[in-house]
């Protein structure tokens, strides 16, 4: 197993007793994101990360409606995976449906159930005991309230995030005293919510996807500084910002725009001048930071987990950072 990976990379608030690795494997992918992938090839894919040293992997109920935690399941209930670390997340519930649901937000082929927004007390309760059981555990590491904020629920905002207020986090403070969970958090694509939600709930983690990346650095300007202030861990999701960093074509989960292809071109000769790459240039940018303590991305296939195992145990040289700072590509501070 790969030490650079489970070497202890970020303290999370001490009450958790967690100490999570400096990567870890992003399970969207696993629930047909954007392309069906079959049990096998999640299996596969879940025991190549294992294998190449990633020992912390996060989920959602939402991913495949169901089908990336059965898929993690599994692999647990198989043998795979004695001690990794786990997080899910609450906000939906699945409804069972008669027949397979269409392709949702970019998940093909998924399981057949309806999700459906509901931060109330009894529904995350609920939530959590169903997680429990497509991943065959007892326990969980860490929870996360997802998908709260103006970004996805627009005007209903104020209404949603007042029912996570009452309801979610309350039932997540709950699990967590009598220690079904061990750490409360919550898991969004924006800033704007982090700082809200700090502003009226204790955290022990954020998971902020695509806010603290090489194309969107945007977390490093208030919350991140707030986070090591208060002592809250921040996971950087969505590294690769939906896959344009480590060669694919979608950017916040569309297609990219061209000023983003042509930063994406100015960021590879920068690399290529160092003899970096730079998909690992996208997995170490954030862990820059004193209030990263863990980077996690996708993968769906054995070779793209391995491969992002590589990059993180083969950091870029420390001229390149200067390099892209000189590029107005990042700024000094790694912002």
């Amino acid at each position: 197993m790969n030490t650079a990976l489970t070497a202890p990379q970020g303290r999370m608030p001490p009450a958790t007793g967690l100490r999570l690795p400096a990567l870890g494997l992003g399970c969207a992918a696993l629930g047909n994101l954007y392309a069906a992938v079959s049990d096998g090839e999640a299996a596969a894919t879940l025991e190549a990360a294992w294998t190449s040293g990633l020992t912390y992997f996060d989920t959602a109920p939402y991913y495949g409606h169901g089908l990336s935690e059965r898929r993690l399941g599994d692999w647990l209930k198989a043998g795979g995976g004695a001690g990794a670390i786990l997080s899910t997340k609450v906000g939906r519930s699945l409804i069972p449906l008669d027949g397979r649901p269409a392709p949702d937000h970019g998940f093909v082929d998924p399981s057949p159930f309806a999700p459906v927004f509901d931060y109330g007390h009894d529904a995350v309760m609920r939530q959590v005991e169903a997680s429990l059981t497509r991943l065959g555990r007892d326990r969980l590491d860490m929870v996360f309230v997802h998908d709260i904020g103006a970004q996805t629920h627009g005007e209903n905002h104020p209404a949603i995030f007042a029912a996570a207020l009452g309801g979610a986090f309350p039932a997540l403070a709950r699990l967590k005293a009598e220690g079904v969970i061990g750490a409360v958090g919550i898991g969004v694509n924006e800033v704007a919510v982090c700082l809200e939600t700090l502003g009226r709930v204790d955290l022990d983690a954020i998971l902020l996807a695509g806010r603290y990346t090489l194309l969107d650095p945007s977390a490093a300007d208030e919350l991140l500084p707030l986070c090591e202030r208060r002592g809250v861990g921040v996971i950087a999701g969505g590294p690769f910002n939906s896959g344009i960093l480590s060669g694919g074509a979608h950017y916040d989960y569309a297609q990219a725009p061209p000023a983003i292809v042509e930063r994406v071109r100015r960021l590879n000769a920068v690399c290529a001048e160092h003899g970096a790459d730079l998909a690992a240039a996208a997995l170490h940018f954030p862990l820059r930071h004193p209030a990263v303590v863990s980077v996690i991305a996708g993968a769906r296939s054995p070779a793209e987990a391995v491969a992002n195992a590589a990059h993180m145990a083969a950091p870029p040289p420390p001229a390149l950072w200067a390099a892209m700072a000189a590029a107005g590509l990042v700024n000094e501070a790694g912002g």
